[in-house]
């Protein structure tokens, strides 16, 4: 049985901390699932760290759906999160229901998630009222990556911590189940998060967050471009891959590979004939 909103909730309520990755294929989200992760976010993060974008602005909806439907076919437990991508919530409240809709429909996720705070708050509350789990992000918005100029810390003035707390309030007024707080200070995040009652999910925003989320990749160490301040890497597999094409490649220039083990035989009365 999956994981759902009102368990997740629960969690926070109970001060259980909550783990959040990415997935963006069967094979990694079978293994994310089985290890228990209780929430899995088809992120648009797969723009860069699958399909070698520079930003996650060129992603498109069938990207997204396309990803999205291998995630839930090797998932059993964990509740699956579409990540709306570029400008299919902003341009209108129909727009953002009938794509939100399609990650349900097409791709079988249990919510998406939004960028944005005030601006976007009508539009949440548009998708939930039609039974549709959304969950929130603020903070560092990446699909907001050029009018933001680059990847910086956000709420570090009085003006813009006060914007960021009122996003966070307008979220959970307009109905969302969780909100993602993305390279906000510490002490604002831990401010948001006590005065929130849906939990809140940090990335580079402190250890006081109800939950935390990383890319698989950065974690992992399977995205070598660059390593975000914000990742702990708990592996380092780009190094380990490269040994293993590099054992594969030796082996089977010298011959070692394949072996008599690694192929199979037949009768040889009919070697004979042939």
């Amino acid at each position: 049985m999956r994981f759902t909103i009102s368990k997740i909730q629960d969690m926070k309520r109970a001060g259980d901390k909550i783990t959040l990755l990415t997935a963006y294929d069967y094979s990694t989200a079978k293994i994310v699932d089985e290890a228990g992760v209780p929430l899995i976010l088809v992120g648009d993060t797969l723009g860069m760290v699958m399909l070698g974008y520079e930003t996650t602005v060129p992603v498109t909806m069938e990207e997204m759906l396309h990803h999205a439907k291998a995630v839930v076919r090797g998932t059993k437990q964990s509740l699956i999160i579409g990540d709306m991508p570029f400008m299919t919530y902003q341009v209108s409240a129909a727009d953002a229901m009938r794509n939100a809709a399609r990650f349900m429909q097409e791709a079988g996720c249990q919510a998406v998630k939004l960028e944005g705070g005030v601006t976007v708050a009508d539009t949440v509350k548009r998708i939930v009222d039609c039974g549709i789990p959304v969950m929130g992000h603020i903070g560092l918005t990446p699909q907001s990556i050029h009018q933001l100029s680059g990847h910086r810390v956000q709420g570090k003035t009085a003006d813009s911590a006060r914007r960021l707390l009122n996003d966070a309030l307008a979220l959970e007024q307009a109905g969302a189940f969780a909100v993602v707080l993305e390279l906000v200070p510490t002490p604002l995040a831990r401010i948001i998060t006590a005065r929130l009652k849906i939990p809140t999910i940090g990335i580079g925003a402190g250890p006081y967050c109800d939950g935390q989320v990383q890319v698989i990749h950065d974690m992992l160490g399977l995205f070598t471009d660059f390593v975000p301040k914000h990742t702990k890497q708990y592996a380092k597999l780009a190094d380990v891959i490269k040994s293993a094409v590099g054992d594969y490649i030796t082996e089977t220039k010298s011959g070692v590979f394949p072996s008599s083990e690694h192929g199979s035989t037949m009768d040889e009365g009919l070697l004979k004939d042939l």
